[in-house]
């Protein structure tokens, strides 16, 4: 299957994505890991947004690659563009596999910034939120998929209250709100 993260940082995504993996043996493929590993290494010689972009086409390119050996993968990252979603979905369809979208939903701004302030951030990580405004922006325009259930998951309770039906998600396709 391919299990597609969503959530603004700071949301819980990875941590999510770490338990699912245990769970189910699914591959992780982690933005933040990929930006920051081009960024370490290349330093200054590129933009922000190019090493986004090119980060973005190693992402999708490893995870195909995974789909291609028979792997579920799980892929953690914002998912704040319509072509996250469009291309997850056809990644499924070229597979022949189970679609599965996860939204990590934190609506307080003031956790939101203990969170990123409390991690250990790597390079493309931010590490707080300056603007209540720009958060809020942020997550009304997040991107969903239109034509499959989707699961969306307050985290801001331990990863124990919510993880089986997470799990039940995954196996059932059993979804919506909580």
């Amino acid at each position: 299957m391919f299990i597609q993260m969503s959530g603004f940082p700071g949301s819980g995504k990875s941590t999510l994505a770490r338990e699912i993996g245990k769970r189910t043996g699914a591959v992780i493929v982690d933005h933040d890991v990929t930006k920051s590993a081009l960024m370490e290494q290349v330093g200054n010689e590129l933009t922000h947004d190019i090493a986004g972009k090119v980060s973005y086409h190693l992402d999708w390119s490893i995870s195909e690659s995974l789909l291609a050996q028979g792997h579920s993968v799980i892929f953690d990252s914002p998912c704040l563009y319509d072509e996250m979603v469009e291309k997850g979905t056809l990644l499924a369809e070229k597979y022949s596999i189970p679609y599965k979208y996860i939204e990590c939903v934190v609506n307080d701004f003031t956790l939101i910034n203990k969170r990123l302030r409390e991690r250990d951030p790597m390079p493309s990580q931010i590490k707080e939120v300056n603007s209540e405004e720009a958060f809020r922006k942020t997550v009304l325009n997040r991107k969903k998929p239109d034509c499959f259930t989707c699961l969306q998951i307050d985290t801001t309770s331990p990863i124990t209250s919510y993880i089986t039906k997470v799990i039940q998600y995954l196996e059932n396709g059993e979804g919506g709100a909580e």
